[in-house]
């Protein structure tokens, strides 16, 4: 089942600058996998070593954040729009 995954702008070197990339995916983790294999190198950015996602990455199905569902496994439907949303520090 496509869903849609919009990429923040400080990834989109690694997806020729496409902002959304349309991937078929059952849950998070498959469409992050999905991502993986269309633009290598974009997983490394988000998970660490063991696949988990890195804790200053949120990941957003609709307007939920993954963390209150099912974290990567939760499940999507068709047409879900799924936003990563690197956390910024400054101040």
């Amino acid at each position: 089942m496509p869903v849609n995954v919009r990429i923040p702008s400080v990834l989109r070197n690694l997806t020729n600058g496409k902002e959304t990339i349309s991937v078929a995916a059952k849950t998070v983790d498959e469409a992050l996998a999905a991502l993986e294999v269309a633009h290598p190198g974009i997983r490394a950015r988000l998970c660490d070593d063991s696949g988990k996602l890195r804790r200053f990455v949120n990941v957003f199905v609709g307007e939920e954040d993954i963390r209150f569902l099912d974290g990567q496994v939760t499940a999507l439907k068709d047409g879900d729009l799924i936003d990563i949303v690197p956390a910024i520090a400054g101040g």
